[in-house]
């Protein structure tokens, strides 16, 4: 009998940006100067403190299994962070560190879905949500957003477009790609809507402490029932270390023990005590300045891509993306993207890789490079629009 790849995978998707990312690597090994404005990996080093933590467990030599649901201490700094920052009460039993925020989707989505059923996200959105439910043999409904609610899902969006299958509503604030926020009083009308409806809320805070106007709102400040995906890391700067943390709702705890038992073992063991150290007044004081840097960075994109002709409908009030239309200049953003890096060593992440809705109309920006080199590519844009 023939072997054969699993049904599943039939829609599971790649980026489309890896393709334009190998090719960059390429040019680069051949001698190009590329910048980079395509991943979204914050270009600061991880924070001395938590470099100097991770070593420090590494010198005992001690590197064992912790518990399945994560460290005690950081379990219990998880939930002092939500008092401090959110004034929320959160039960450190209710907290869980995973592989990453997506170690965190996994077992939100292994714990509450059953096959055959829906979760609803926005298009655009951040595509590998949608990977991450067709893995448990759910579906995703997407709905098309837009400027006039900001490109989040509103309670009215939700309400029109749940259906019998429908198991909960996903959303993302401030979002992937478009480094928007929905604003307090529309999150809890979302919330309470879904609740209403009998579903499962689940909270994508990846990006909280990377705002820049309005303060970011906890799902959590607005229900015990939501769960709540983060990471240390965005605001955090960890990407490599590979640490998130889901909190779930009371009645889940004892399936996600179970469940991050069977999938995890455990977070690597260096890696959380390394993300200790991300909550000592030291650090978050280095976080904080890194915040306004990237405020910096965002004002500068914003202001130089709307001056060479791009369109933005919100201006981003998180994450570090903008989102630009770029229909003034093609009909097809992959093929922009690929003759930008191409003629100009300048890397951008197509919008296709979030969805279907306007994609070809779309580019992604992100300002991960230095205001310096995000200049010197927004020279080198200039002159690709030019020609």
């Amino acid at each position: 009998m023939k072997q054969q790849v699993a049904d599943r995978m039939q829609g599971i998707s790649a980026f489309y940006v890896m393709e334009l990312l190998q090719r960059a690597k390429q040019l680069e090994r051949e001698g190009r100067d590329i910048i980079h404005m395509e991943i979204g990996e914050p270009d600061f080093q991880t924070p001395q403190a938590v470099i100097d933590a991770g070593r420090a467990l590494l010198k005992t030599g001690e590197v064992k299994y912790t518990a399945a649901a994560g460290m005690p201490e950081l379990r219990s700094s998880i939930a002092d962070y939500y008092q401090q920052q959110y004034g929320v009460t959160v039960d450190p039993r209710r907290v869980f560190v995973t592989p990453g925020a997506t170690g965190a989707f996994l077992l939100a989505f292994g714990i509450s879905l059953n096959p055959g059923e829906q979760v609803m996200m926005s298009d655009p959105c951040y595509p590998c949500n949608d990977n991450f439910v067709r893995l448990f043999n759910g579906h995703t409904h997407f709905v098309n957003v837009d400027a006039s609610t900001q490109y989040q899902l509103s309670a009215d969006l939700i309400a029109k477009n749940w259906y019998l299958a429908s198991k909960g509503v996903l959303i993302a604030s401030p979002s992937n790609p478009t480094g928007t926020l929905i604003n307090r009083e529309d999150f809890h009308k979302a919330i309470t809507q879904v609740h209403q409806l009998g579903g499962c809320f689940y909270s994508d805070e990846i990006y909280h402490g990377l705002i820049y106007d309005q303060p970011a709102v906890s799902a959590l400040v607005f229900s015990d029932e939501a769960f709540v995906i983060n990471s240390f890391s965005k605001f955090f700067g960890m990407t490599g270390w590979r640490v998130g943390w889901l909190v779930v709702p009371d009645a889940f705890v004892e399936a996600a023990e179970k469940l991050a038992q069977n999938i995890f073992i455990s977070t690597p063991t260096h890696s959380q005590y390394a993300a200790l150290a991300s909550f000592t007044p030291e650090n978050m004081a280095e976080l904080e300045r890194r915040r306004i840097e990237f405020k910096a960075r965002r004002d500068f994109l914003y202001e130089n891509l709307l001056r060479l002709g791009f369109k933005i409908a919100c201006k981003p009030e998180g994450a570090f993306y903008i989102y630009a239309d770029c229909s003034a200049f093609t009909d097809n953003s992959f093929e922009f993207a690929r003759a930008l890096l191409e003629q100009e060593g300048v890397a951008v992440t197509p919008g296709r890789d979030f969805g279907l809705y306007l994609a070809d109309q779309h580019i992604r920006f992100a300002y991960t490079a230095s205001i310096d080199r995000m200049s010197a590519a927004l020279t080198r844009l200039e002159r690709f629009l030019c020609r």
